[in-house]
């Protein structure tokens, strides 16, 4: 089997060592004798975004995300067939914006989303900005379990009917907000860096399984000795007293 991904504005959008998160998609597949094929596309270049079964987005400040709109946007006709082909998508906080309806920062600009979904975000002021260790209580294909991560944002993303997961400590899409991210058919957002997948090697295995799907149908991963990964999210989460 072979996995494609395209890894987009790698050198613009990678806050937090979102990078991390290609390492481990393409570590967990090489265990399992997964071909794993990481592309990068950043503005101005061509690639057939309907032809990778995984779209990854990162994080990036208000300054990267203005930098990367006009390209982006002038892509959303492709990002909307790789859509339809059954590319599944992750994206992290700045990625996640820009999936929705706009985002308006603190001197009141807006930057156009691609609109795909009815969420939007609006920046805050200094004193409820979203910041610190994040855990999560999720629920993905029948499972429920407990997931980590780090959050720092300023926008506040509203009008999110599909969260992926209940906020245990922490604050979520908006201060104090009780839930986390975007869930809905191929897509997965959320605000947690960290990067998200180290600690939480069973959202990882759901994304493969998920980008694996557009090309094989459903498939059944080889189990992987995750001790190391287990007791780094335990330790947070008991830091976290949840």
């Amino acid at each position: 089997m072979k996995l494609k991904m395209v890894w987009m504005y790698h050198d613009l959008m990678d806050l937090y060592g979102d990078k991390g998160n290609t390492e481990v998609i393409r570590r967990r597949c090489e265990k399992r004798g997964i071909e794993c094929v990481v592309d990068t596309c950043t503005i101005g270049e061509e690639a057939d975004l309907s032809s990778y079964d995984l779209f990854f987005l990162g994080g990036g400040a208000d300054r990267e995300q203005s930098l990367i709109f006009e390209d982006l946007i002038s892509r959303k006709q492709d990002i909307e067939k790789a859509m339809e082909s059954g590319t599944t998508f992750l994206l992290i906080c700045g990625g996640y914006q820009l999936f929705g309806k706009y985002y308006k920062d603190q001197d009141g600009n807006i930057i156009d989303g691609l609109g795909f979904f009815d969420y939007y975000t609006e920046s805050t002021d200094r004193d409820h900005r979203c910041i610190g260790n994040i855990a999560l209580e999720v629920t993905m294909d029948g499972d429920t379990f407990k997931a980590v991560g780090f959050e720092n944002h300023g926008g506040q993303t509203k009008n999110v009917t599909t969260p992926l997961g209940k906020v245990l400590f922490g604050h979520g899409n908006t201060y104090k907000s009780g839930y986390e991210g975007f869930v809905r058919d191929n897509v997965l957002a959320t605000y947690m860096h960290g990067p998200l997948l180290p600690k939480n090697p069973m959202i990882a295995d759901r994304i493969i399984k998920r980008a694996l799907k557009r090309s094989y149908g459903d498939v059944t991963l080889e189990k992987l000795d995750d001790t190391i990964e287990d007791k780094a999210r335990e330790v947070m989460l008991k830091r976290l007293k949840v």
